[in-house]
């Protein structure tokens, strides 16, 4: 009871920190990571052992499959080189230099249990720099690029982690197998999440009671993970897969009175997630200062601090190189006028936010927990105390360090929002609004039809006057009367089918991304609710 307590009041003082750092504009993770290092420090708080098997599968699926359902295929396919150039160069990178520092501080780790650490700790979190960036409205690339790497960084950095790990623990690796066994693992995992995006999401569209839906989601979810991870594959990659497969459909199947409010629970779940992470962390920290004394701490806290400084310097080598090299192969004409362009090359100054946008978050956290802590199922993973303190403190200094400098980052830079997204936001309100215009004609019920159409004639030109350029006033405003839609459940259903189908089709054919997408889907969600509460039947 003392442990629940304790779990009910820190996730209510993670609340009050989220708050706090929405005022002072720092992402949220900075904040309770601070909380959470406190809590190890807090004398009579309990020390707890999470079950290492639990640790990615808890924290790490949920988180990942939300962020994977709003990627954008289109803005990743624009994107691809920058992307995987991060996912993997980077991610390769870090793992290298952070194995030889640890070698280096620690000569007695063998060579697997530097790697793993430097596995664990090589994945950046997008959430935390994205908690900021919407903030200041930067150019929507870096955004895709962020949030893109955060995806595919997990898959690569946990298969290095997991042959590691195994390596440690078996005591022998053979390198031969390796390429074979990654190739079947990816092939595999890519094919096992797009099979069961076909399977998983038909049976959830049949369900629209809200809160059945939500549990067979989050079910499904984890399904999707241990299933994979049962088969040896990978849990990240099937479930990324498996997310973006289902996004393509989802918005043709879940009803929106089931999409609204599953919307929301999720949200809650990733944040509960992120803050039990932290405070997980903090219990388990409370027990290595416990057996550790003064002189180790020390020794501890300069290993982490030295891994810490390579993590950062890794990321900014990288990128920083990675772009001055796109550049170099696009060099201006010799007369001075603009040479080819590299579609994918950063700007110095979008290089510069890219490279500082690596804070570590909650796979890290994960990876460091899921650790063997001994016992009856096998041995303890050495070095396992230092290797979970090390994990926490880059955690926790690349989220203060650079979490709390980004803002001011970003107003030296003066690096703006290229408007792109609110382009295609406009232009999808004006096509959905020109499908359900259309949708009004040739209806049963001169009255209702005549309505629906001076309604839609107002919102359509609205749309227009903003898309122009002339307007800014938001669609939705427009009057109706309600009294004469009690009959229109007919009519409902078919003009907001064809909104729905129109706005699927700018996506399909790539004339819209997922944000315009998911922007423009919640405003006909909610238009979808009104009209049903006015007409009764409407819905499925």
């Amino acid at each position: 009871m003392e442990v629940f307590e304790l779990i009910i009041a820190l996730l209510l003082a993670g609340a009050g920190l989220t708050a706090l750092s929405h005022r002072i504009g720092t992402p949220y993770p900075a904040m309770v990571a601070l909380a959470g290092a406190g809590l190890a420090l807090v004398p009579g708080t309990p020390t707890l052992v999470l079950d290492p098997e639990l640790a990615l599968t808890l924290f790490v699926a949920p988180v990942l499959l939300d962020a994977a359902f709003d990627a954008s295929p289109r803005d990743l396919r624009a994107n691809w080189r920058t992307v995987a150039g991060l996912a993997i160069g980077a991610v390769a990178l870090t793992i290298a230099v952070v194995a030889v520092v640890a070698r280096l501080l620690v000569p007695g780790m063998p060579w697997a249990v530097a790697i793993t650490l430097g596995a664990i700790v090589a994945p950046p979190d997008a959430a935390a720099a994205t908690a900021v960036l919407k903030q200041l409205r930067p150019p929507h690339r870096l955004l895709v690029i962020l949030e893109g790497e955060s995806l595919f960084n997990d898959a690569s950095a946990l298969l290095i982690y997991r042959l590691a790990v195994g390596a440690t623990l078996a005591g022998t690796l053979s390198p031969a197998g390796v390429l074979p066994m990654l190739l079947v693992v990816t092939v595999g995992s890519v094919v096992l999440g797009l099979v069961l995006s076909r399977v998983i999401l038909p049976l959830t569209s049949r369900i629209h009671d809200v809160a059945i839906a939500v549990v067979f989601q989050f079910c499904g979810t984890f399904a999707v993970w241990m299933l994979a991870e049962r088969l040896h594959l990978s849990g990240i990659l099937t479930v990324v897969v498996f997310a973006m497969a289902a996004a393509r459909r989802a918005a043709d199947v879940i009803p929106a009175r089931v999409r609204l409010p599953s919307y929301a629970v999720w949200e809650f779940a990733v944040f509960v997630l992120n803050v039990l992470a932290f405070i997980l962390v903090g219990f388990q920290l409370k027990g290595i200062l416990g057996r550790i004394d003064s002189r180790t701490l020390l020794e501890y806290v300069g290993i982490a601090g030295a891994v810490c400084v390579a993590t950062i310097l890794a990321r900014i080598a990288w990128v920083s190189g990675a772009a001055a090299f796109s550049r170099w192969r696009c060099p201006p004409a010799p007369d001075g006028t603009a040479g080819p362009r590299d579609t994918v090359a950063l700007s110095k100054h979008a290089a510069a936010v890219v490279g500082w946008c690596g804070m570590r978050g909650i796979v890290t956290l994960a990876a460091a927990l899921a650790l063997p802590t001994g016992g009856s199922e096998g041995p303890a993973f050495p070095y396992r105390d230092l290797v979970l303190f090390t994990a926490f403190s880059v955690v926790l200094g690349t989220l203060v360090v650079q979490g709390m400098t980004l803002r001011p980052l970003l107003n030296v830079l003066r690096l703006e929002d290229d408007g792109s997204v609110e382009r295609e936001v406009r232009l999808a309100r004006v096509e959905t609004l020109r499908a359900a215009l259309s949708a009004t004609a040739g209806l049963p019920g001169e009255e209702m039809a005549e309505l629906m159409r001076r309604r839609y004639e107002v919102l359509l030109r609205r749309a227009e006057a903003a898309l122009a350029g002339d307007g800014h006033a938001p669609p939705g405003e427009a009057a109706s009367d309600g009294h004469a839609l009690n009959d229109g459940a007919t009519l409902v259903r078919r003009v907001t089918s064809a909104e729905r189908r129109r706005l699927l089709a700018l996506r399909a054919d790539g004339t819209i991304g997922d944000a315009a997408f998911q922007r423009v889907e919640q405003e006909l969600d909610l238009e979808e609710m009104d009209l049903q509460q006015l007409a009764p039947g409407a819905g499925p």
